[in-house]
């Protein structure tokens, strides 16, 4: 089974070079480096609820802390969550790679 990204599963085309990435904008999901290769994916393409000023349901969204809500909900999330099971990278560790999650010392 093929693992596919947000924008190949939405078939959005917001990825560079997209059908709509002039249009509509190229969205950070397909661009964000710092989380290639997470669950198997391009870029962010498999962990797009982690990067703010994600473009879904047709506007861009927040932060994480703004729409997670949302994206926990969403079909893709959970076929991911599902798929990756026991290998599912939960946000802090995530956000940390993104150097947006706080260091602690307990």
């Amino acid at each position: 089974m093929s693992k596919l990204n947000c924008w190949e599963y939405k078939q959005c085309g917001r990825e560079p070079n997209g059908v709509n990435s002039v249009a509509l904008g190229v969205c950070p999901a397909s661009v964000e480096t710092r989380l290639d290769g997470v669950h198997g994916g391009k870029n962010a393409g498999r962990s797009c609820w982690v990067p703010a000023a994600t473009l879904c349901a047709d506007r861009v969204q927040g932060t994480y802390g703004q729409k997670f809500g949302e994206c926990s909900k969403c079909e893709f999330y959970r076929r991911v969550k599902e798929e990756e099971a026991t290998k599912f990278l939960f946000a802090p560790l995530l956000l940390k790679k993104l150097g947006q999650w706080p260091e602690t010392n307990y």
